[in-house]
């Protein structure tokens, strides 16, 4: 019996028909791609991905084996340069110490308590000035009693003198007198020289740059109390090593940089070469002169370059490049070791006197496996690359004007040769470089 619908239902559409989950499958997908119907379909799709690997690694193998079939085969790959031209340094790094050319000490010749300072450090004094006083009166005491005795010789000499003009006395009596008178007189130079010497006198003109001693205090004999430069302007002493020392000659060009003024280089000139050497420390003392004008103080501790040589056009290479004084040179893509003259040496370049040409291909940075005639594939570094490029520009900018050298803090390395990083633009080298110390 069919049951009447109510007004309410009879206004409410009918639900949709009820389909089976394969006609919804074969529905069209709403992105346009056809959704899998059943297991079978998703089956084959499975074996028709296997299909496409196999042969996409069957076509990768020839490949792979060709690759390293090349790369067993083939050349090494080796960076190699062109020697630049640049400037050059080569210089003899030492240390020394800035002092007067003509330094005077100024001591007590006897033992004696300091009373009066008439001069201090800095003081620019004149001959004969006295700088300071010591206690005398003990031998000024001593001096009035020699004046008292030359007196009294003197009188008794003048007494006889007459006696004997009257022929009273012998004439053996006056000179007994006169003897005494000469010895009386000459003792009392002597105790008024000795009362001088407490008076501690400048003996030429000049600047104290030291006083030892402070008043009251007791001033041994022969013990310095002043210290005065005179008559020169300052120099320095620099200790060489002696594996060096057979290269530094008087009138070589000096720069110089002292750590009390950084950033600052000056210039000075050889002026002697000491004849003996220190057996212990296996150095020689080098005098240098320095201007008139010059800030360095007495005491300052220096770093100095002796320049030895110096070259505006030197043929520079990479410093790995040469190792036991050879280089690799690349031709027609083959390796041969050249012998080479090495100059200037330095961290990042050395110079080439001779063995290369401009023009010669190099390894820039040898193996121990390399081979007289092994074939190798050259290659440019990148930056040498681009120095290159800028070199060889039709126009090229012109050249700034190099700075004004200047030094480095330095390792304590004896006797380096040097140029660029010591001397600031100036080319190739290795004394002074930036090291903890």
């Amino acid at each position: 019996m069919k049951r009447s619908l109510s007004p309410i239902e009879r206004q409410q559409p009918a639900p949709p028909e009820r389909r089976s989950r394969t006609e919804y499958l074969r529905r069209p997908s709403p992105i346009g791609v056809p959704l899998p119907v059943g297991g079978s379909d998703t089956a084959e799709r499975r074996h028709t991905r296997r299909h496409l690997v196999r042969w996409a690694a069957l076509l990768a193998l020839p490949c792979i084996g060709a690759g390293a079939i090349y790369w067993l085969a083939a050349p090494p790959s080796i960076a190699v340069v062109h020697p630049r031209r640049g400037p050059a340094v080569q210089a003899v790094y030492a240390t020394g110490t800035v002092e007067p050319t003509v330094m005077v000490p100024i001591a007590a010749r006897n033992m004696a308590r300091l009373v009066e300072l008439a001069a201090d450090e800095g003081s620019t004094v004149a001959k004969g000035q006295v700088l300071a006083k010591l206690e005398d009166d003990d031998l000024r005491r001593a001096v009035e009693v020699t004046e008292a005795e030359e007196r009294y010789a003197k009188a008794e000499l003048d007494r006889l003198a007459v006696l004997v003009e009257r022929q009273v006395v012998a004439r053996s009596a006056y000179d007994r007198a006169k003897a005494d008178w000469e010895k009386a007189r000459a003792a009392a130079a002597r105790a008024a020289a000795e009362a001088g010497f407490l008076e501690l006198r400048a003996p030429a003109d000049g600047i104290v740059i030291r006083r030892d001693g402070e008043i009251g205090q007791m001033i041994g004999a022969n013990q310095t109390v002043f210290w005065l430069s005179c008559c020169a302007p300052l120099r320095i002493s620099a200790e060489v090593d002696e594996e060096d020392i057979a290269q530094v000659r008087p009138g070589q060009e000096v720069l110089i940089r002292a750590d009390a003024l950084p950033g600052q280089t000056f210039h000075g000139q050889v002026l002697a070469v000491t004849p003996k050497g220190d057996p212990v420390a296996r150095s020689y003392r080098v005098r240098i002169s320095l201007a008139a004008d010059t800030p360095l103080m007495i005491g300052m501790t220096t770093e100095t370059n002796i320049v030895l040589r110096r070259g505006d056009n030197a043929l520079l290479v990479p410093a790995g490049s040469v190792q036991q004084d050879t280089v690799w040179r690349v031709q027609d893509g083959r390796l041969s070791p050249q012998k080479v003259t090495v100059g200037a040496k330095g961290t990042a370049e050395v110079e080439i006197l001779e063995g290369l040409g401009d023009g010669d291909w190099i390894v820039a940075a040898p193996s121990p496996n390399l081979k007289p005639g092994q074939q190798v594939r050259a290659a440019l570094p990148r930056d040498r690359d681009d120095r290159s490029d800028a070199r060889h520009r039709a126009e090229a900018p012109a050249r700034a004007p190099a700075a004004e050298p200047r030094l480095a803090v330095g390792h304590r390395a004896r006797g380096r040769v040097f140029s660029g990083g010591v001397v600031a633009d100036a080319g190739v080298g290795s004394g002074f470089h930036q090291a903890p110390r």
